[in-house]
């Protein structure tokens, strides 16, 4: 069981999910969630000019007891360029905060990846309005 909550900086559909009767405590979560989402957000993709977190790539963080993280992402497409090192990129990115432990990073392929799942501060700078 999961307590699935959308943090307030979210994208449409990202969630994060910490399980029920968490070990940590409740301020710590927020803290890693809050740097794990900027660790998010410095993460590209090669061709798009804006971050992957505001494109709406990334649809789950489960941060475990354990302090590991799982992150399920996706791609734009499946023929993506950036497919294999996008994955990494982000493991990387996760595994530079603070308190985490190992982090895996799984690409995930449904719901399929639309432009509804941007940010507005994605919409601005790729000027799709």
């Amino acid at each position: 069981m999961t307590d699935d909550t959308n943090p307030a900086d979210a994208p449409a559909n990202a969630t994060l999910a910490v399980p029920a009767g968490s070990a940590l405590p409740p301020d710590e979560i927020r803290r890693l969630t809050d740097d794990i989402v900027a660790a998010l957000k410095t993460v590209y993709d090669p061709e798009i000019p804006a971050d992957i977190y505001e494109l709406g790539l990334i649809y789950k963080i489960e941060i475990n007891d354990d302090r590991s993280v799982s992150v399920d992402m996706t791609l734009t497409t499946p023929n993506c360029p950036s497919a294999q090192e996008l994955p990494t990129m982000v493991e990387n990115a996760v595994a530079s905060v603070a308190g985490v432990g190992p982090v895996d990073v799984e690409i995930v392929w449904e719901p399929p990846w639309d432009p509804s799942r941007m940010s507005d501060e994605a919409r601005v700078v790729l000027n799709m309005w």
